[in-house]
This record gives C-alpha cells, structure tokens and sequence, in this order.
C-alpha cells in the first residue's frame, strides 16, 4: 500500500508547496465537513494509508448561529484533536503537523501514548504577534480606548458613557523606564527604553537573553510594570494569573496577552481592573472565544482586539510554509523541525 499526507481543512497561501508533497506521498484531502464525517471516513478506513497529517488552522473553527434570539456555537469541521479523536485516526499515522502556535486543541499525551509526534508553527507567528502585543501595550499604557471612541462619537476627548459611568480622556503612561515583565519569553523582545525581565520553566541560554533579566515567577509578578503574556496554553499553565497572583503585582499594573485568553482567570481580571489592581489591560485572545467576558468589554480601559495577533498575509504564507517543511522534513528525515515541547527529549 502507498503512503500518503491528509489535509484537513484549506491552505490558502501555499496550494502549490503542499501539491509538491506528490513527489513524496499520496495527497489525500478533508476540506470541509462535521467532526462526525471525519471520523465515520476513520472508520471506514480511509486514511489506513495516511502517514502524515496537516492540520489548518480553520479545522478547529466555530460558527455561530442564532437559535431563539439565543447564541449557540457549534464546532465547525474536526473540532479538536482530544482523546476521542486521536483514539480513531489510522494506525498508519505517525505525524500530526498542525498550523497554529498554539496547539491546546490537541492531545499531546495521548498522541504520544501512540507514538504520534506533533508539530506547531511557534516561530512563524513572531513577528505578527509581538507587533500586535506593542500595539496593545501603548494602547493599554495610554489608555486609548477612551480618546478613540470618544472621536468617533463626535465627542473629541469625551465623555463617553460605559457600564453606566462616564469616562473622559486621562493621562496616560510612557513606556520608558517601565520594567516590561514577559512570562513565557519569545516574540516580543526589547523596547521603548523599556527594561526586560522574563520567566520561562528554564532559563534561555545567554546568547537569547538579548540583555534580558532572570527571574523567578513571584518576581516577575512583583517587579513588572506592564506584564505580557507568551507562554503556551496547557494544564499547567491554564489562569495561571488569577486572583492569588493579581495580589502580588504592582498597584496599577497593565496586563497584555497575546498568547491564549484561558492563561488569565478573566473574572479575576474584571475584579482587578474594576478596584484599580490592573491600571489598564491589552487583549487579543479570550477564555471563550468569540464570546468575551461582558466586564472586559464594557470597561474602557480595557483594549480589545478579535484575537488578530497572526492576521498578516506574510505570517499566514510563513505558517502554511512551515507546516509543509516539517511534513516533508518528516517523512525524508524521519523528524520534526518545530515538534511540540512535552515532546522533545
């Protein structure tokens, strides 16, 4: 029997790259369909042959849908790749390259129970994300929120009405001399005069610490002015900033996540912002995506964007690049290029 490579859902920006993989194996596709069509194909032994796996970003996707004036989201192609899911795929498969730098829709450890190596696109998404997180750290230092809808209304400098008070515009903060707190260092590097202070689970060799500063997790919450979050979402690491550690930090601290909203317990965050805790928070990413907790959006100083972190085309191209790099790297070398952590020894 010949191998072949599955792609679920679409590339966009790399149709022709990913036909090349003809030359290397079988191309097989699932562009579209419900979580249940994919694993009745599973099942039926469609893809027994299937030894590599791309998995798009919009195979995870959600849609909403309007029931009786009421919200209801449904999951949209395979959902994620839970236990349930990674249970049925072929016996034939050894690996799952999937588009995203998150990967907390895929079951790591029970990929592993069945020697499935996992793949992510970490050093793709960089650039994108670090410029989105610099957008909302000023925004957040500044508080724009307040200056910007009060423009639009007509109002100038405000005031502007929100969860039934009204706000005018206030002095902001600059950047500089702040101590920029980065917990789950990466994209973001140094700027605005701004000094670095990181935490990571190990300390990054020298040569990457680019004039960064070590520091333990407790640090890190009581030195930092503006803290960023960069760490990827897992067990371990979900609303690892809560109530407990809001405590800890600085009177008027600005949060700023990029990375994954299930990192902050954002009930926690409301009740930080609402008593001055939290000066002002930058957010691209929520809990429950696409619904945000009602007390973020209605409080202006709070800036929000509809998790665009990535949205550029060169990041989506690189993304799709690089997922095909590590599927051809896998069946020529046997190996991964960007193979997920918790997998690599």
């Amino acid at each position: 029997m010949s191998q072949s490579a599955l792609l679920i859902g679409e590339i966009t920006h790399a149709r022709k790259e990913w036909e090349s993989i003809s030359s290397l194996l079988s191309l097989k596709e699932f562009p579209s369909g419900t979580r249940e069509d994919f694993i009745a194909n599973c099942k039926a032994g469609q893809y027994d042959d299937v030894v590599a796996l791309y998995r798009s970003n919009n195979s995870t996707k959600v849609r909403l849908q309007l029931k009786r004036k009421a919200l209801k989201l449904t999951v949209q192609y395979t959902g994620p790749f839970n236990a349930e899911m990674v249970a049925v795929l072929p016996k034939s498969l050894k690996y799952i390259c999937h588009n995203g730098a998150g990967y907390d829709n895929i079951d790591v450890a029970a990929c592993s129970e069945r020697n499935i190596a996992v793949s992510s696109t970490p050093v793709a998404v960089n650039d994108a994300t670090a410029d989105v997180g610099i957008f909302l750290m000023i925004g957040a230092l500044r508080q724009a929120h307040v200056p910007i809808t009060a423009l639009r209304e007509g109002k100038w400098q405000g005031p502007i009405t929100a969860g039934g008070r009204e706000y005018r515009t206030s002095l902001g903060n600059d950047p500089k001399n702040k101590v920029l707190g980065i917990l789950g260092m990466g994209g973001i590097g140094r700027a605005f005069g701004m000094k670095i202070q990181y935490h990571n689970r190990s300390r990054l060799p020298a040569d990457l610490e680019a004039g960064a500063t070590y520091v333990s997790f407790d640090e890190l919450l009581a030195n930092a002015d503006v803290l960023s979050l960069n760490l990827a979402l897992n067990a371990s690491t979900r609303h690892i900033i809560g109530a407990t550690e809001f405590t800890k930090m600085k009177d008027g601290v600005v949060i700023v996540n990029t990375a994954r909203g299930a990192l902050i317990d954002e009930k926690a965050l409301v009740a930080a912002l609402e008593s001055g805790k939290v000066r002002s928070a930058g957010l691209d990413v929520y809990e429950c995506e696409p619904q945000i907790e009602p007390g973020l959006v209605s409080n202006p100083n709070v800036m929000l964007l509809p998790h665009i972190g990535t949205a550029t085309y060169e990041t989506q191209k690189d993304m799709e690049i690089l997922v095909l790099d590590n599927l051809r790297s896998a069946v020529e070398k046997g190996e991964l290029i960007t193979q997920v952590p918790e997998q690599k020894k």
